[in-house]
């Protein structure tokens, strides 16, 4: 009996080709998130030095710098790097992971805003915890951001080069 999981996004083109995508599981998803958090606390700490040397010119400038170089490191990580790499992160790339739209197209720019704003609901109640039960509960593992975004994240596989020496040298057909 199947609990309604999928690995394999099937897209089929409006020609009739049918290809078929590796979809990135809770696991692979939380290693490349790892990574993306490291990623976001270096800049953090970064932002906390570059707050300190602005304390000394006002308490109130300092605030306004945390907030915004905060939310402009927490969300604009995931934005910026997901819109200019095609769907990665640092994290993501490592993993050899990519976000894309549920039906094979390139991602818009307000797909990749409305996902990765989502992650607030997503971490709620803590830890994304939200996030990681819409992820081991839906069919195509999605957090809440990737339902609201019509997205997806799919695994790209080393591909192999092909021998050619063996391919010319007349050991294949």
């Amino acid at each position: 009996m199947s609990d309604g999981r999928v690995n394999r996004l099937t897209i089929r083109t409006p020609e009739g080709v049918r290809f078929s995508l590796l979809l990135a599981g809770p696991v692979t998803r939380f290693l490349a998130w790892l990574v993306d958090l490291l990623c976001v606390a270096a800049g953090t700490l970064a932002l906390l030095w570059v707050v300190g040397l602005v304390a000394v010119v006002g308490p109130g400038l300092a605030a306004a710098v945390a907030f915004l170089g905060g939310f402009l490191i927490w969300f604009g990580y995931g934005i910026v790097l997901e819109w200019f790499w095609q769907g990665r992160t640092i994290g993501k790339r490592l993993l050899r992971l990519r976000v894309m739209d549920e039906l094979g197209l390139r991602l818009s720019f307000s797909q990749v805003v409305i996902r990765n704003l989502l992650r607030l609901v997503d971490m709620l109640p803590m830890l994304y915890l939200t996030g990681a039960l819409a992820c081991v509960l839906t069919r195509r593992a999605q957090r809440l951001g990737d339902l609201a975004a019509n997205t997806v994240v799919v695994r790209t596989p080393k591909i192999q080069r092909p021998d050619l020496k063996r391919a010319l040298g007349g050991e294949t057909n």
